[in-house]
């Protein structure tokens, strides 16, 4: 996923949001609509979320130093997940509460075509950023699903961005009912109703939010496709026999570590090795670009080995020593 495409959705969602949180304010202050206030706090969460992303972006983009060897890569990842956070307690607590009070302490809304018109302008801007959104996830998406390219996705930008349009369109939608039935009724409960929907769901989806941006903080292997893609390069050429097992992992959207094991004939030479693992990175570069760190590490083939496995105190993560308990 290129970092452009994920600028462009995030740009967009900043500058809907900026103009709709605005407006919402500005009909809070004439309605005092809880739903209202809900949304104005929820929309400018949402442009704070989009300044994040934007910062992650630009600051992962510094060159490598000894202190961190590998980049800043990552910094995508945690920005990612800071939106959750705030997404979650700026915008989801924050509606419950609003919600809960209304309810509680329900009084009439005033100057109710306030309201209605700014969630309607609301709803066309939303619309448009939403729009942009999916247009920009399209062009990375291919054959996946919504839910696998949301689950998949290695970029947090793009999710992030549609989970945040589409909560913010049923949102909208549900402010919109909340204050029709109020209006409709005379009873500002249903206002209070709607509030507490909203902020329902924005807990939802930063949930949702902040166990796919954990997930790539830990650190995720290549996609299958890629995984495939290495393997083939790997032994596409004569000077190595086979593979022997390989790690990735992603060090940012657009950075990977590949790490493996491969076998190289028991006579060959030094030199004749050290040309079969360069040919070898060459061949993966220009098979999978992303792949920055290549460590390929050369070995005899024994099949009798091969047919034990891996041993899982040699993996990152696998078993370790017994410790008795006695």
């Amino acid at each position: 996923m290129s970092a452009g495409g994920g600028t462009k959705a995030v740009v967009a969602a900043l500058a809907a949001n900026l103009g709709i949180a605005v407006g919402k304010f500005v009909a809070f202050a004439f309605t005092r609509s809880s739903s209202m206030l809900a949304e104005g706090v929820h929309s400018l969460a949402d442009s704070g979320n989009q300044i994040l992303l934007l910062v992650g972006g630009k600051r992962s983009q510094r060159d490598a130093t000894p202190e961190h060897p590998f980049g800043y890569g990552r910094e995508r990842y945690i920005y990612g997940f800071l939106v959750s956070i705030v997404l979650f307690s700026v915008g989801g607590m924050f509606a419950i509460y609003e919600g809960y009070e209304k309810i509680a302490h329900p009084h009439e809304l005033k100057s109710w075509y306030w309201a209605v018109g700014v969630l309607v302008f609301s709803i066309i801007l939303e619309s448009f950023s939403f729009r942009t959104a999916i247009q920009e996830s399209n062009l990375h998406r291919g054959a996946l699903t919504w839910p696998q390219f949301i689950r998949r996705a290695k970029s947090p930008e793009l999710p992030i961005v549609l989970l945040e349009d589409f909560g913010a369109l049923i949102g909208l939608i549900l402010a919109l009912g909340g204050v029709s039935l109020a209006v409709a009724t005379g009873e500002g409960v249903w206002d209070g109703i709607g509030t507490l929907c909203i902020g329902i769901l924005l807990v939802l989806i930063a949930i949702v939010l902040a166990m796919e941006t954990r997930s790539l903080l830990l650190g995720e292997a290549a996609g299958v496709e890629t995984v495939r893609e290495i393997e083939a390069a790997i032994v596409a050429g004569p000077d190595v026999e086979r593979l022997i097992h390989m790690r990735t992992l992603h060090l940012g959207p657009e950075e990977l570590l590949v790490a493996a094991k491969i076998a190289v004939r028991h006579d060959e030479t030094a030199a004749e090795v050290a040309r079969a693992i360069d040919a070898a990175e060459e061949r993966i570069r220009a098979a999978v670009p992303i792949a920055r760190v290549i460590y390929l590490e050369p070995d005899i083939y024994r099949a009798e080995e091969a047919v034990r496995g891996a041993d899982p105190e040699a993996t990152p993560g696998g078993k370790g020593p017994h410790v008795s308990g006695d």
